[in-house]
């Protein structure tokens, strides 16, 4: 019996379990997590930035990626949720990082692209502020690693691994 969907022989039910066992091992002892960031520029090639409700600091915008979510799906709901922004440009991967503040298990996929904004972002209960800022005049108390990205992005610095 053929597959429909990819023409390829249906595997046996015993095998489709036991694939679906190793699935679920794989997970309790390989699971990671899986994140986006976006450097978002303006037209002015001003970069966008958020302070959290939550934690001190300015950060590129950004969040999980969810079950069912692609990483393109994540990186745009998550720019029109932190600022109203909407991609300009076709984003691209700029670098995958291994987040160790977290936990040993989390990545970051960090994305460049052009973008507008379709109206300001008003605080709410997780953004307490944002802006486009000039790379040479960025708000005070912007993080560290933020800062090492936007350093990568510009050729200053070799990239690195670990976020």
């Amino acid at each position: 019996m053929n597959d429909e969907t990819t023409g390829q022989k249906a595997r046996p039910f015993h095998m489709r379990v036991f694939i679906r066992f190793l699935h679920f091992i794989f997970l309790l002892t390989r699971g990671a997590t899986l994140g986006v960031r976006a450097a978002c520029f303006d037209e002015k090639d001003r970069i966008f930035l958020v302070r959290h409700t939550y934690l001190p600091g300015w950060y590129l915008p950004g969040g999980g990626v969810e079950r069912g979510e692609t990483l393109l799906m994540a990186l745009h709901k998550e720019i029109r949720e932190e600022g109203n922004l909407v991609a300009a440009s076709t984003p691209q991967l700029f670098h995958v990082y291994l987040n160790l503040e977290g936990s040993n298990r989390d990545h970051v996929a960090l994305y460049r692209l052009e973008v507008s904004q379709t109206a300001l972002k008003k605080p709410d209960h997780e953004i307490a502020e944002s802006g486009f800022f000039d790379l040479s005049a960025l708000p005070e108390g912007v993080t560290a690693a933020t800062r090492r990205r936007l350093a990568e992005l510009a050729g200053e610095t070799e990239i690195a691994d670990h976020w």
